[in-house]
Order: C-alpha cells, then sequence, then structure tokens
C-alpha cells in the first residue's frame, strides 16, 4: 500500500488536503478517488486512510483510524559521517535510514573533497532530508530521522556534551583498539555515535582529537572499507547483533 509523509499532525476521523509533493506521487502512482493509502506525520505510528478526491493540483484524504506500529531497532544510533563526494552521501544515508539509523551528522575534515557552507549547506541539507522522509516512506519508518547541519569536524566536536554512563562512541579506523566482536551482546540504553572519515579518512590530528573527545576506535577487520560502505556494514552488523532486524 502507498505510503506518505505529511509535515502535519493527523488525527483518525479527520479529512484533510494533501501537501503538494504527496499529491505529485498520488498522480505518479496513478492512484484513484477511492484507493487506501497510509499516511504518517513522524510523531509515532501509522494512519490507513482513503483517497476521497483527486484533482490536477490538489488531492484530498480521509483519515480512518490509527496504528500504532512501529520499525526501529532497540538501540538508538547516530551516524557521523564524512561528507562523501558525488552520489556517494545520497546513496549512504538512504541506506542507513533503511537500516535504522536515528541521525544522520555530515561532517567536512581536512580531507574530505567536499566543502560545504552558508546556502550551500542549507540547500545539500535540506535535500538529504527529503531523501530521508522518502527511504522512511519506501521502508516502513513511522520515525523521521533529522539530518543535522553541515558541520566542521573540530566545531562538532567542540559542541559534544560529555558521554554518559553507558554511551558508545565509534570510530571506524584501520589503527583500531576495539574489534567488533568485543561489543556489548545486547544494546546499550545510552545513545551510539558512529564516527566515519571522508574518502581519504581522518587525519592523525584529527584522529588525536576524537579521541580525546570520548571515542574508540573500532576495526571491521584487514580489510579497509570505502567510506560509503563502512557505515552501512556496521549498521547492518549492529542490527544482526542486537536485534534490529
Amino acid at each position: 500500500m502507498p505510503r506518505f509523509f505529511v509535515d502535519r499532525p493527523l488525527a483518525a476521523g479527520t479529512t484533510l488536503p494533501l501537501p503538494d509533493d504527496v499529491v505529485r506521487h498520488v498522480h505518479v502512482l496513478r492512484l484513484q478517488s477511492g484507493d487506501s493509502v497510509t499516511l504518517f506525520d513522524g510523531a509515532g505510528g501509522e494512519y490507513a486512510a482513503e483517497l476521497v478526491e483527486i484533482g490536477k493540483r490538489a488531492a484530498v484524504a480521509r483519515i480512518d483510524r490509527h496504528n500504532d506500529r512501529e520499525a526501529e531497532p532497540p538501540y538508538r544510533v547516530t551516524l557521523a559521517q564524512g561528507v562523501a563526494g558525488g552520489d556517494k552521501m545520497d546513496w549512504l544515508i538512504e541506506k542507513a535510514v533503511e537500516l535504522g539509523v536515528a541521525g544522520v551528522v555530515p561532517l567536512t575534515a581536512e580531507r574530505g573533497v567536499v566543502r560545504l557552507a552558508g546556502d550551500r549547506a542549507l540547500r545539500r541539507q535540506a535535500h538529504w532530508q527529503a531523501l530521508v522522509r522518502a527511504a522512511c516512506e519506501q521502508c516502513g519508518r513511522n520515525r523521521i530521522p533529522e539530518v543535522a547541519p553541515p558541520r566542521d569536524l573540530d566545531a562538532w566536536l567542540g559542541q559534544l556534551a560529555p558521554a554518559v554512563d553507558g554511551e558508545l562512541r565509534l570510530l571506524l579506523s584501520p589503527r583500531a583498539e576495539v574489534s567488533f566482536a568485543s561489543l556489548p551482546q545486547t544494546p546499550p540504553a545510552a545513545p551510539i555515535t558512529l564516527l566515519i572519515g571522508p574518502e581519504a579518512g581522518f587525519s592523525p590530528g584529527e584522529e588525536k582529537s576524537i579521541v580525546n573527545t570520548g571515542f574508540s576506535t573500532l576495526t571491521l577487520g584487514p580489510r579497509v572499507l570505502r567510506t560509503e560502505t563502512a557505515g552501512i556494514a556496521v549498521l547492518a552488523a549492529l542490527a544482526a547483533r542486537w536485534g534490529g532486524w
């Protein structure tokens, strides 16, 4: 059944005009009046609805009932990712959402090939947030992960609060001190932050600053993974280890 995110509070027993982006999807899918759809607003659960009116530039849905179904994993991982070039970042964010990431922090670094600031950074953030919403529609999540504004690594590290008890801060590095097998067998209740460098990795000075901020370096084995592979591999492995599937 088609699923659409609506960026406004929803309630059973109401009728509402659908946003323009949803109307475009309705037309692309060639839906008709009387067709059933699922709507969600990011506040939890989803709503069974029926299209009651479809025009050239508008559509109206009647919301019938609320379903408290959720598809979130039993842990919260924030992916702090060095911005990758080309289409890699788009692909990475989309797949991370499908694998249950709770938030994404795009970071610029010394060796990064992408520089984002000002209006360009805001446009990329908006673009990535739209990708997140579309990925949630596709994969069945009813909670929308947030894409933070792109930040410089040092500035981001400087504003991190002290780690709380049980919090995991993990930096993927070929020069690691912690193996994946040493991670807890059960999901921690505290937040988890997974930090991955850009294509050329973090510089030694950056790694030192990261470790000084409470991160442990994590290895995935003898092979060096590309930046767009590493985060997806870890998120999939954590889902298998901690019951996120």
